[in-house]
């Protein structure tokens, strides 16, 4: 027959010289059978003539048949692996290829070849020499049809599963390995088939009937099989066991994840959580954390593992699970954990050394202490399996304990588990002892700030004032920017703001020591100009005796005031005059009760320590209501740039559309001009200013006449008695006796005497005499020098300060 001529030549990957043919008609039905099919089958020509070459298969082939033929019709025929029906019954697995043909007397018809396997593995193409190329090699090789059924294998492919070589005959990829996604690898093999392309390096992984335990895997190469004429008769492929490798890319992608998510900021309870994060799902399915209650302070530990103890209590830091349900009870993070005395976890602490269990016992109880009347838990109503515990250690410290579970009992813990944990524990506890270390600083430094910035601003009369501080430091809340309210004699107050170079502890230092000298200063009631120049002094003798700018490459630099900048204002709520000076520091905004906004003009002095022409005050009146606020550059620096004209009209803007109160006023104001994180310190005080009522104050100028003396005391004991504050009448008369005597003894001119009822009494005598007066010690024969230290006694604070008239000597009382 032509066709069978034409088929002979066509043998890469059928013998067909062994092959039985027979012809069908286009519908399927014998119609030409030969010797070689009956010894093949066991059927006679006159019992299977006429008769449908699928009744001839197994029913799964047979239902292939109508497909096959269609395609062998329009195309140029198929080749592949069939199961065909002995006469006895028996199975006889045949390669089958059917190809159009011409027969001579039924024009168009199909040929079939049949090939018995014989019960082999594989197609008979030279078998011998292939099994021998293959024979011994650890790589698993197989064949597969146009119907990605085997036809082939090698005994190497039975260590992957899906058993031997004559058991995968006619089956597909799926079929050998259920339990197996067989999707991809068979989307590989169509692609390769359509294209021709071949697909070298394809990883699959999951789990394998040779290896259940375990997720496994593969690399597979992928190459097409194609006859002389270039149609494809199926796919190669190998199989290579890659798992290790992957295991190895798995634990190291998990330690890069690591060095990338843990330790990301310095807090110590998100850290914790970060190491809980990371581990699942990628090595656990739970994870706890639980450090010890003193790391979470930061305080110091003793080195090495932890001493014995009947209970250790922890705090548990952070957790994990990979299912809602997993554990069925959960301690909540931030919540107090104690372990049973002897458990795994207390051992892990006091020994410093790891601990695994493939399979915990499902009717143990749980390690952890429960409150009275909680029920203890089994690890099999957990759900828990299998368990690592890691004791978290840095720097020779015990800092806690983690806990790794699984829940697949398939899928316990080995020795490279934990190998693992033990690598990200050991990461992560540099991380933990870090943010402890830096809790300890931080909170060291926190109390340094607190007691550098006052924690709330004295309660007095004369302004309503409200603060807001925002370091360029985030981390250690520290910079060089301060402000102060002190309550001056007189009802007064001065308002502080003032900046040192730089942020940090060093600036925070240079800060504390200008402000203590600020306070010490404001005491003695000098003007603002004299209190800026003695700082400047202060400055330039701190610079000498400290060399700054000077030191050896890695000494701590001195705390620095060298350059620093103030603003000094005096505000009299009596008469709301306000004086001020400035030391290169920005002048001071000033809302008036309208809610229009201007600046002081006032002379910009130098910085402290750095030399220049003296300071200068200038003096102004504010009406009652009026907003006064001092701020340091940091509120109106943009990137580093000093401010302009243009951030002054931005702040301008600001005020005037800031609320009516002052607390949220400070602090929308901040808000709107400085960024969550700036890059310097920025500090802004506001004070909304009083007036004392006319009836709180009362005024008598006196002549400088003993005689006189007795009259003041009458005038103050009718005032006090017209204010209620007649317990006060004694010691006031005595006060202004002793006040008003001493400056007609040792001043000239006319005297005045003022009295004051706020929240103290204050009773001030004004005299034009240029010397302070002292308190003096008299021996008990001594007839005088006895009054001062009797207004010490009596006063629950006095003093002198001087103005421009002479020098005014003042004395206060309490009111409760």
């Amino acid at each position: 027959m032509g066709g069978h001529k034409q088929q002979d030549g066509a043998r890469q990957g059928f013998d067909v010289a062994d092959a039985a043919p027979l012809l069908l008609d286009p519908h399927g039905v014998v119609s030409h059978w030969t010797g070689r099919a009956e010894r093949l089958l066991g059927y006679g020509a006159p019992e299977v003539v006429g008769r449908k070459f699928g009744e001839l298969l197994t029913p799964d082939d047979a239902a292939r048949m109508p497909d096959l033929l269609e395609r062998c019709r329009s195309d140029d025929g198929w080749a592949g692996l069939m199961t065909a029906l002995h006469r006895d019954g028996r199975q006889v697995p045949v390669m089958v290829r059917i190809t159009p043909a011409t027969a001579p007397r039924s024009g168009t018809s199909l040929l079939v070849l049949l090939s018995g396997l014989a019960g082999s593995a594989g197609w008979d193409m030279s078998r011998s020499v292939l099994e021998q190329m293959v024979a011994g090699t650890p790589i698993g090789i197989a064949i597969v049809d146009t119907d990605l059924r085997y036809v082939w294998s090698n005994a190497a492919l039975e260590q992957f599963g899906g058993g031997p070589a004559e058991r995968r005959l006619g089956l597909r990829f799926g079929d050998v390995q259920p339990g197996l996604n067989a999707d991809p690898v068979e989307a590989q093999m169509r692609h390769v088939l359509e294209t021709g392309e071949q697909v070298v390096g394809y990883e699959h992984v999951g789990r394998v009937r040779s290896a259940p335990l375990r997720e496994t895997a593969h690399m597979l190469s992928f190459t097409r099989l194609d006859d002389e004429r270039g149609r494809a008769m199926g796919v190669y492929y190998t199989v290579v066991d890659v798992t290790e490798r992957h295991r190895a890319r798995q634990r190291l992608a998990l330690l890069d994840r690591a060095g990338q998510y843990i330790g990301r900021t310095l807090d110590i309870m998100n850290t914790a959580q970060e190491l809980a994060d990371v581990a699942v799902p990628g090595l656990a399915d739970f994870v706890t954390v639980d450090l010890l209650e003193t790391v979470l302070r930061g305080a110091e530990l003793p080195p090495g593992p932890l001493g014995d103890a009947e209970r250790v209590p922890l705090r548990r830091a952070g957790h994990r699970s990979r299912y809602e349900d997993l554990p069925r009870t959960v301690v909540d993070t931030g919540a107090e954990v104690t372990y049973l005395a002897d458990s795994p976890p207390v051992r892990c602490l006091t020994t410093g050394r790891s601990w695994r269990q493939e399979r915990l016992d499902p009717l143990a109880p749980e390690w952890l202490v429960r409150a009275p009347g909680d029920r203890e838990s089994t690890f099999l109503e957990l759900g828990l399996q299998s368990v690592m515990i890691v004791p978290i250690q840095a720097r020779g410290v015990t800092l806690g304990v983690t806990l790794f579970f699984r829940r697949r009992p398939e899928d316990p813990f080995d020795t490279d588990d934990l190998a693992l944990a033990e690598d990200l524990v050991s990461r992560a506890a540099v991380s933990v002892d870090n943010a402890r270390r830096y809790s300890r600083e931080r909170d060291a430094a926190l109390v340094l700030q607190r007691s550098l910035l006052p924690r709330r601003l004295p309660e007095q009369e004369a302004v309503e004032a409200s603060a807001c501080y925002r370091p360029a430091d985030e981390l250690s809340g520290l910079g060089g920017d301060w402000y102060d309210l002190i309550p001056l004699s007189g009802s007064r107050v001065a308002l502080v703001i003032g900046e040192v170079p730089g942020h940090g502890i060093d600036a925070a230092a240079g800060m504390g020591r200008l402000r203590t000298a600020v306070q010490t200063l404001a005491a003695i009631d000098l003007p603002p100009e004299e209190v800026l120049a003695h700082l400047d002094d202060l400055a330039s003798r701190t610079a000498r005796d400290e060399g700054e700018g000077e030191g050896e490459p890695g000494e701590h630099p001195p705390a620095r005031s060298l350059g620093a900048g103030c603003l000094y204002v005096v505000y009299d709520p009596v008469d709301g005059r306000c004086t001020m000076a400035a030391a290169g520091h920005p002048a001071p905004a000033v809302v008036a009760p309208d809610g229009t906004v201007t600046f002081v003009d006032l002379p910009q002095g130098p910085a402290l320590g750095v030399g220049g022409p003296p300071f200068e005050a200038v003096e102004l009146t504010l009406a009652e209501g009026s907003t006064l606020a001092l701020h340091t550059d940091g509120l109106l620096a943009r990137e580093g740039a000093r401010h302009t004209a243009t951030d002054r009209e931005r702040l301008r803007r600001v005020l005037a559309e800031a609320p009516r109160a002052l607390e949220p006023t400070c602090r929308a104001v901040v808000d709107a001009l400085v960024p969550a994180h700036p890059d310097d310190d920025v500090a802004l005080l506001m004070a909304r200013t009083r007036r004392l009522a006319p009836e709180q104050v009362a005024v008598w100028d006196l002549p400088s006449d003993p005689a006189l003396v007795a009259e003041a005391r009458r005038n103050a004991a009718g005032q006090l008695a017209r204010w209620g504050l007649d317990e006060l009448v004694f010691t006031t008369e005595l006060i202004v006796s002793e006040l008003v005597t001493n400056a007609i003894l040792y001043a000239s001119g006319p005297v005045r005497l003022r009295l004051i009822r706020e929240r103290a009494l204050v009773c001030e005598v004004l005299d034009s005499g240029a010397t302070a007066p002292h308190v003096r010690h008299p021996r008990a024969m001594d007839e005088g020098g006895r009054g001062l230290l009797l207004v010490s006694q009596l006063a629950q604070r006095w003093g002198t300060r001087f103005v421009p008239e002479g020098k005014i000597i003042w004395a206060e009382q309490p009111l409760t």
